[in-house]
């Protein structure tokens, strides 16, 4: 994303017009170049970014539980974890993984 600074008028539009800097971030991420200065978020941008979206909560959807065990920067081995939540719960409060 691109760093940007704000100006006060800038400033004063964003809060004018209910903009947070995420939604800012967001359209610069995902909009289209119109001019080397302008960006704009088209039907077209915004479909493909909520498809997207949607694949990845399919997938954390699909990962859930999903348990890594890592040693340094090796994988050791992945797997479903099949310990219910109440189990996990109590295995983080006593500081086990």
């Amino acid at each position: 994303m691109l760093d940007l600074e704000l100006t006060r008028h800038g400033e004063a539009r964003m809060r004018q017009r209910g903009y947070r800097d995420a939604d800012v971030a967001l359209v610069l991420n995902a909009a289209t170049m119109v001019a080397d200065d302008a960006y704009i978020l088209t039907n077209q941008d915004a479909a493909r970014e909520i498809a997207r979206r949607k694949r990845e909560i399919q997938l954390l959807e699909r990962l859930r539980g999903s348990k890594i065990i890592v040693k340094g920067t090796t994988l050791v081995t992945l797997y479903h974890a099949t310990a219910s939540q109440k189990e996990q719960n109590r295995r983080k409060r006593r500081g086990q993984r």
